[in-house]
């Protein structure tokens, strides 16, 4: 999730126990505790694991153990059973003084050719802790290792660009220089190899929302030539190489390439669907072919991706819509023969959430998806007495999680129990 998206346009490896399940690809055997998948269902310990998730970007921006605990052990007593949040946290060093005096978490500092990497209190021992206690309370992990946004977006793939490639005006200059792939492999390695042997993680994703474009715009080469999916074979084999067990995913947002893309008219010109033409540079289909992809990801933000078709008389339906875009990704991951999550979704309104999220929902489990809205909202935080700037307008108010206004909280009955609701259906066919 972008917060304003821009329009249209360690240890030995766990012994193996009896029963344990042969993993997707190269995986082998895998361990006791680890996710795997078989056909198009998720896996654990030889059983279906169908979940409601969500995603928490702020849960390792807590800078107490005591706020960590809550937060999964509410997510887990309400049935997520999976979260998503940013294994990243890059700055510039003109942020360090800022970032120590407000306790931000942060991992990367950036001062040259190379990061420096933060191990410490406001590091990676946040993260640390994260992971051990999302394993106690039942919550598996999926980590993304960089963002397509950078600003408001903590760092992303746009600082690597800017620093070491500073003659580069192009985001997409990420995905083929040599020497930024060597230090995003060498970030991905350092966490890879610190919670490699965690059962607490679900799944490694490359990047979130990986496009063309971001902050910077695309250069000639992408979109058309396939760049991305490159990139995702590139570094998911890395990564496989690395650990052989924890699922590997993308982070996209589901962008198909078709030869005959859906047109709609826009100020009176009908153009080429973004979502579908393959300008944003993914190719959906043809990644969950690639043998380290695991299970395929995608987003919906229908008010974000298409506003000039959303006005007062209009024919196009934003829940239609959305119904539509789930039923192609269920059609294409089965077809394919992996599991597919609905990894982010949101409306920005209380009445919109409660027209569109109960059908979306509903979709979603009609076709066997993993279900993770965006994103979850936690009550009851206490680290500086309920109330802290963060980064950006991203802050705690009154023990309230940051709200971008697609978060939801249980004192929101109403779309808390559509949730909830089906996280038991999903418990169900776990067993």
């Amino acid at each position: 999730m972008r917060l304003s998206l821009f329009s249209l346009g360690a240890a030995l490896l766990p012994s193996l126990a009896l029963g344990a399940e042969w993993g997707s690809g190269d995986r082998g055997k895998v361990p006791p505790g680890f996710l795997t998948t078989k056909g198009t269902n998720f896996r654990l310990d030889n059983k279906n694991f169908a979940f409601v998730g969500s995603n928490s970007y702020w849960l390792p921006l807590l800078t107490t153990k005591a706020d960590v605990d809550l937060t999964l052990k509410d997510a887990r007593k309400a049935g997520i059973k999976v979260m998503r949040t940013w294994g990243f946290n890059a700055i510039n060093a003109t942020e360090l003084p800022t970032a120590l005096a407000t306790d931000l978490t942060y991992y990367q500092v950036w001062n040259g050719t190379k990061f420096n990497m933060n191990y410490g209190k406001q590091g990676l021992e946040r993260m640390d802790y994260v992971v051990k206690a999302a394993e106690k309370a039942g919550v598996k992990l999926i980590l993304a290792f960089t963002n397509n946004w950078q600003v408001g977006g903590y760092g992303g793939m746009d600082l690597y660009v800017q620093w070491i490639r500073p003659d580069s005006r192009y985001h997409d200059t990420f995905y083929t220089d040599p020497a930024i792939i060597a230090e995003y492999q060498r970030y991905v390695k350092i966490i890879v190899n610190r919670y490699k042997d965690s059962p607490a993680i679900a799944a490694w994703e490359l990047m979130n929302e990986a496009r063309c474009l971001g902050d910077l715009p695309a250069g000639p080469n992408c979109p058309g030539k396939r760049l991305l999916t490159k990139w995702y074979r590139q570094q998911s084999d890395y990564i496989r190489k690395l650990d052989p067990y924890h699922l590997i995913t993308t982070g996209g947002e589901g962008h198909f390439f078709w030869d005959n893309p859906p047109k709609f008219w826009s100020n009176g010109e009908l153009v080429s669907d973004y979502n579908y033409n393959g300008q944003a540079g993914e190719d959906f289909e043809e990644d969950l072919t690639l043998p380290n992809i695991d299970f395929g990801t995608y987003h919906i933000y229908v008010y974000s991706w298409y506003p000039q078709l959303i006005y007062a008389g209009s024919n196009f339906s934003a829940y239609e819509w959305g119904l539509q875009w789930i039923q192609q990704h269920a059609d294409a991951a089965k077809k394919k023969g992996k599991p597919v999550i609905l990894e982010e979704f949101g409306v920005p309104t209380y009445q919109d959430k409660l027209a569109f999220y109960p059908g979306w929902v509903q979709k979603a489990l009609d076709t066997n998806h993993g279900i993770m809205p965006w994103q979850y909202g936690q009550l009851g935080l206490t680290e500086s007495g309920g109330n802290r700037v963060i980064k950006y307008a991203d802050a705690i108010i009154d023990g309230a999680s940051p709200n971008d206004t697609n978060t939801f909280y249980k004192n929101q009955t109403d779309i808390w129990s559509i949730f909830t609701r089906a996280a038991k259906i999903q418990d169900a066919r776990s067993r």
